[in-house]
């Protein structure tokens, strides 16, 4: 539980409180479970630019906004009677507890693969339990990204036997989803099976991903923000030549990208 003599916990908590009573803020007591879920993503991601960035001020800044988010869900939810932000925190220290019985109990592991193995076997046992005899899927969150989830889909299903056998094999299947998705390219109006295939070579990827240890969310951020400094880089040079992007020849913006690649 959060430690209630903490005068900046106790602010945060205090501070929620006013912003949703009667004499609050006006949009802040508007807000519902199903509003500020746009929020709360925002600020996900917001803290995993800051991560990215390798920059600390801004970190701390945007971990401040995401645990407001947290206390702000958590507010809505004692209004309503379900439960409030100090049993939100007792219940993720009682999981940890629990899903760690090599720290808090009498057994020790040696490698982090032997703890994810244990915290999956405890994470079904729990589901088990409270839910009877769920799928092995079930555990992965439906609304995480694409990518991520196909990741995560796949990690899964590996620890039942179902997986290729190493990056060779996926590589293989992936020529396969390639050749299959210029089949129904070369196909004239075959939309939903270029959609089904494309899809299918993505997930592949992301396969190929997990075999190689790189996270495909991960990777295709990066290569995102690549394209984002690379695109900006020739947006400056534009301005410095005070040209307009639509006054450019192909073959100019072709150079302008090549000497984006080259400088950056």
């Amino acid at each position: 539980m959060p430690d209630n003599q903490n005068p900046a916990w106790q602010k945060l908590v205090e501070i929620t409180r006013r912003l949703r009573a009667p004499e609050g803020c006006p949009w802040d007591r508007e807000q519902t479970f199903e509003s500020l879920r746009t929020h709360l993503l925002e600020e996900a991601y917001e803290v995993l630019e800051a991560i990215d960035s390798a920059d600390r001020a801004n970190l701390r800044e945007e971990l401040g906004d995401l645990l407001f988010q947290i206390v702000f869900l958590s507010q809505i939810a004692s209004e309503e009677g379900c439960f409030d932000i100090e049993t939100v925190c007792a219940g993720i220290a009682d999981k940890l507890e629990r899903r760690h019985p090599h720290v808090f109990g009498e057994g020790r592991l040696q490698t982090s693969g032997e703890v994810l193995r244990q915290w999956e076997e405890l994470k079904d046992a729990e589901r088990r339990q409270e839910e009877g005899s769920p799928g092995a899927l079930s555990g992965v969150p439906v609304h995480l990204p694409a990518l991520l989830k196909a990741h995560r889909l796949t990690a899964k299903a590996s620890q039942f036997g179902l997986d290729w056998k190493g990056a060779a094999e996926v590589l293989e299947k992936l020529d396969e989803e390639l050749e299959e998705f210029l089949a129904a390219h070369r196909q004239e109006g075959a939309t939903d099976a270029l959609e089904e295939e494309l899809g299918d070579l993505l997930f592949t990827l992301a396969n190929l991903g997990r075999h190689l240890s790189i996270d495909p969310e991960a990777a295709l951020q990066r290569a995102n923000r690549k394209f984002i400094d690379r695109f900006e880089h020739v947006e400056r040079r534009l301005r410095e030549q005070g040209k307009e992007w639509g006054a450019l020849s192909a073959q100019e913006l072709d150079r302008l990208w090549r000497d984006a690649k080259a400088e950056l």
